[in-house]
């Protein structure tokens, strides 16, 4: 792979992950658009906190970071407000076929669901199974209740079909997770 500037990848041969999650990070970031254009609601995708320790300047429109690093540890992806309420959610991909590896969610995320659910917020997570091109929307509580009451170190893609809402492919908004939020959170208005 070439990057910019002409600086050849020289690990050709080695497994990236930087770009997973980036579809199904695109559809919401044109999911959450649409909402917030049709006055639904007003979510958006959190920044990492970063912070650049070494730069330099070519000019004006050309910086340079050399070194930076995690400021602190990131909360979930996405937050914002609907119908008054505070909503904060994960959005998480998986190339496996029958279960979600809880690895890919941290304990501070799990602390961080379970705060936001006490004090009256909605939380969330997202969860696409890429090769079933199955997408679903696992209320906090569901998780929470699932790592309390099980040992596994995965969530069975039944549990989602069970517990959870499968989130239906449209072409506008992509991913309405806001419907599922309608049944699950305000009666289904």
């Amino acid at each position: 792979m070439n990057y910019p500037k002409g600086i050849k990848n020289k690990k050709s041969d080695s497994v990236c992950f930087s770009n997973r999650g980036m579809k199904l990070e695109s559809e919401l970031n044109s999911t959450n658009e649409y909402y917030l254009q049709s006055d639904i609601a007003c979510i958006h995708k959190k920044p990492t906190p970063i912070k650049v320790v070494d730069v330099s300047y070519n000019s004006c429109n050309d910086v340079l970071i050399h070194k930076a690093y995690f400021e602190k540890q990131s909360t979930l992806d996405y937050n914002g407000i609907y119908k008054g309420k505070y909503i904060d959610f994960e959005a998480k991909e998986t190339k496996n076929n029958n279960y979600f590896p809880l690895r890919n969610i941290h304990d501070h995320q799990i602390k961080h669901i379970q705060k936001v659910i006490e004090m009256g917020g909605i939380c969330f997570l997202i969860v696409r199974f890429t090769s079933k091109n199955l997408t679903f929307y696992l209320d906090g509580n569901k998780l929470l209740s699932f790592i309390k009451n099980n040992e596994r170190k995965s969530i069975p893609i039944d549990y989602f079909k069970q517990e959870g809402h499968l989130i239906k492919d449209k072409l506008r908004p992509t991913i309405d997770y806001i419907e599922i939020i309608n049944k699950v959170h305000f009666g289904g208005e």
